[in-house]
């Protein structure tokens, strides 16, 4: 779904779930951590499954601030050492990502390779253009390389395919 269809859905007022009324607390709650300035979410939607987050233009009106989706939606086969890792990714309309959550994971070294805080807080302010490559933009964890490796790549292709289906390029930085 384009961001017009986005605009759309603004203009009619159809379809926004505002903030803290959702039929999913937990949802509701990680959705306005990655973008805790947001005044309402968009319902799951599009053939490239997301969420919408929206603020206020300050003129009466709702404008798109950014868009929330699941690795395991996007990238499904995607696979750390021992199964996938489904995390919310959060980005901005320029192509910034605003934050990652690990959701879910089966990993054997998850609790000092994807768990810890520092691992989601180094995808902060990442723009799809970057690598995303370990050892060079992205810290390493020693006996961890395959998760943090499929995470890193779950997030990056997940991303850029949300960024190809709702942005225009000259929006990205």
């Amino acid at each position: 779904m384009r961001l017009a269809t986005t605009l759309f859905f603004l203009a009619s007022g159809i379809g926004l779930i505002a903030a803290g009324d959702t039929p999913d607390p937990k949802l509701q709650a990680q959705l306005k951590q990655l973008f805790p300035t947001a005044v309402a979410f968009s319902p799951k939607e599009g053939d490239t499954p997301h969420f919408t987050a929206f603020m206020n233009d300050g003129k009466g009106q709702r404008a798109p601030l950014g868009f929330a989706f699941w690795t395991t939606e996007l990238e499904p086969l995607e696979r750390g050492y021992d199964g996938p890792i489904k995390m919310l990714v959060g980005m901005d309309t320029k192509g910034v990502l605003t934050g990652i959550i690990v959701v879910q994971h089966h990993e054997p070294y998850g609790s000092f390779s994807i768990d810890p805080p520092e691992f989601a807080a180094q995808f902060r302010g990442k723009s799809i253009r970057d690598p995303f490559k370990v050892g060079a933009d992205v810290d390493a964890v020693s006996r961890a390389s395959i998760s943090v490796t499929s995470a890193s790549r779950a997030i990056r292709n997940s991303a850029r395919r949300i960024a190809r289906e709702l942005l225009t390029p000259d929006a990205v930085k």
